[in-house]
């Protein structure tokens, strides 16, 4: 097992079930960051609330705190990354880029609903892909 593989995989499943409560905020971490139809930088600052709120007295919610706030960067990432391109070749560049950001929304939009409903199971959930920058 490499050292990437560590740090994706979700712990393991045994007794340590999350209770009903540590699920629903766990739910709630991946929830929040749809704040962001509300207000521009809601979908970092709502997970990061819910997590920073939690952490200390829920494993799980610390856990999948973690993930949605790594899962949001680093669709900050790939979003500014797609502007910075629009942007260096004078607009030309729109028409690759401006589709690309609609499906990386749709995307994001799509597995943060599954994310939700999956920490509301109690799954310690993954994102298919996400820069893991918060350990």
């Amino acid at each position: 097992m490499t050292d990437f593989d560590k740090l994706t995989e979700a712990p393991a499943a045994g007794s340590d079930r999350p209770d009903a409560d540590q699920r629903t905020w766990g739910m709630f971490c991946h929830l929040a960051a749809l704040s962001a139809f509300f207000s521009g930088i809601g979908f970092l600052l709502g997970p990061l609330i819910v997590w920073l709120i939690k952490r200390d007295e829920m494993p799980f919610v610390n856990d999948q705190g973690k993930e949605a706030l790594n899962f949001n960067i680093t669709v900050l990432i790939a979003c500014v990354a797609l502007w910075i391109v629009t942007l260096v070749t004078f607009g030309l560049a729109m028409i690759f880029t401006i589709p690309l950001m609609v499906v990386v929304g749709l995307v994001w939009l799509i597995v943060t609903i599954v994310a939700a409903i999956k920490a509301n199971e109690g799954e310690y959930y993954r994102y298919p892909f996400a820069l893991r920058l918060i350990k």
